[in-house]
């Protein structure tokens, strides 16, 4: 399987890679979802090449995970901003920082305490299942994979 033939997959992880696989592109939405708009503001925060940078916000404005808008005219400037389906991985980038914390810690401490916007009070994600409340575990959960025979075969 080619890398660039992910977004063609019928497996979810492997298209879900093809947008946010790499760690450019996730330290981008890291930092969008801190409020860091600007080109300049993410190469500074960052350290990347403006090439890598400009070919990662163009990879996630056509996956329609940012949208570009400009805000100044002369010389043209723009800013990037998460779209509903970039908003949407913010679960994603949560669930990193909890892994993260509790299976690789840093050696001076975390520098990221989840907590509450409204309380401050700390918090511990957990991924439940919506319909039944139960906590969804690699034991609780698995995957139901159509049937090979049914796929090729006329109904």
């Amino acid at each position: 399987m080619r890398w660039n033939d992910l977004s063609e997959e019928a497996c979810p992880v492997a298209r879900g890679l093809s947008v946010i696989g790499d760690r450019w592109t996730m330290l981008i939405l890291r930092d969008c979802f801190q409020g860091i708009r600007r080109f300049e503001q993410m190469q500074e925060r960052l350290g990347i090449t403006r090439h890598v940078l400009s070919d990662r916000l163009k990879k996630l404005e056509s996956a329609g995970v940012l949208q570009r808008k400009q805000y100044q005219q002369r010389p043209p400037r723009h800013e990037y901003l998460l779209t509903e389906r970039g908003k949407a991985l913010y679960p994603v980038i949560v669930t990193l920082v909890d892994w993260a914390n509790a299976n690789v810690p840093a050696p001076s401490g975390s520098s990221v305490t989840l907590v509450d916007r409204e309380t401050g009070i700390p918090v511990t994600p957990k991924l439940i299942d919506t319909t039944t409340g139960r906590e969804i575990t690699h034991a609780t959960v698995g995957g139901r994979y159509p049937d090979p025979d049914k796929a090729t075969s006329p109904e």
